[in-house]
């Protein structure tokens, strides 16, 4: 069939398995109008021969690269710091292998090299991305819809949410049950240490805090926003603790910034839960290392990591003209010692 040391090729791969040469591609590349006993005779010739295909020719021929990427439009400092990304990180990384395809990290500043970011994904370098942490002045997901790329957003961006697609966690929903949960629990002076203002993340989960804060006829307006960092939950506690002395039930928007808020409330002697009871959001490791360990609520980014990558395959291989879809998963209560 070939001499020693020779490369198979193609040609080779079809003749052996007396398939067309279209054919043998058309079962390289995915199969689509391929009869399973070719399909079959191709594997088989693959196989006897050694037959690795050229990426590049592969690539041509099916107009993919096998690539998808990660946008995480966030400092350094926080990437690398906070461990919901290391989460999702080694989530999305593990569903991509499933697909059988290979991960591009892009990481860019917020607000900024957006328009490098572009230049690079209008090269078709990936076949589709998953965006994660976005913020209301970035254009991704407009942008990302212009180009007609494949695109799944872990969590809702601020503009355009008709034309990607969405998965989220219901955060308006653990806003309110964080608030009833220190409601029911005795707390009358509520307060609440809120992420970033230019972030959904942020936003739902103080919405609905105020929701329910309101519509339990209690006082909503002692909010400060935080970072989603330790060292910014513990400011804004302070910031909280000053301005509502009183204060004696606290939400923080992420378990970092809860753990600040134990730090500056035991500095300032008041006991959690016995002065002020505590509730955060994430449940990623840092809850159950505080003293006392963080009642909060499970952040599902295993599921909704692994829903994206899954969503973003189907879309691929579907093509353009599929409407985007929007998938709620809702966070669980861990109920711990702090409230």
């Amino acid at each position: 069939m070939r001499s020693e040391g020779e490369t198979p090729t193609l040609d080779q791969v079809a003749r052996l398995a007396g398939v067309s040469k279209a054919t043998a591609s058309r079962a390289l590349n995915g199969g689509a109008r391929v009869s399973p006993q070719a399909q079959a005779a191709v594997d088989d010739a693959v196989r006897r021969l050694g037959y690795t295909p050229n990426a590049a020719a592969r690539s041509l021929a099916t107009r993919r690269t096998g690539s998808v990427g990660l946008i995480v439009p966030e400092s350094d400092e926080r990437i690398f710091a906070d461990p919901f990304f290391a989460q999702m990180l080694h989530v999305v990384t593990r569903s991509v292998k499933a697909h059988d395809l290979q991960l591009v990290l892009l990481l860019t500043q917020p607000g900024k090299e957006e328009q490098r970011l572009m230049r690079y994904l209008r090269g078709r370098f990936v076949d589709g991305v998953i965006v994660t942490s976005h913020h209301r002045g970035d254009r991704l997901a407009e942008n990302l819809a212009e180009l007609g790329l494949p695109a799944v957003f872990i969590g809702s961006p601020w503009t355009n949410t008709d034309r990607v697609s969405i998965v989220e966690s219901d955060g308006i929903g653990a806003g309110r049950q964080a608030a009833r949960l220190l409601i029911d629990r005795g707390c009358r002076a509520l307060g609440t240490i809120a992420g970033p203002a230019d972030m959904h993340a942020g936003h739902d989960r103080l919405e609905g805090w105020r929701q329910e804060v309101s519509e339990a006829g209690l006082v909503a307006d002692a909010v400060v926003h935080g970072d989603f960092t330790e060292a910014g939950g513990a400011r804004a506690c302070g910031v909280l603790l000053d301005e509502f002395p009183g204060i004696d039930g606290i939400f923080a928007a992420s378990d970092l910034m809860a753990a600040g808020a134990v730090r500056e409330l035991t500095a300032r002697g008041r006991r959690v839960p016995e002065d002020v009871a505590l509730v955060g959001y994430d449940d990623l490791g840092v809850a159950e290392q505080t003293d006392p360990p963080l009642t909060t609520f499970r952040n599902p980014i295993g599921a909704m990591a692994t829903e994206a990558i899954r969503l973003l395959a189907q879309r691929i291989d579907e093509g353009p003209g599929e409407p985007p879809r929007r998938i709620v998963f809702a966070a669980e209560l861990v109920r711990r010692a702090s409230a």
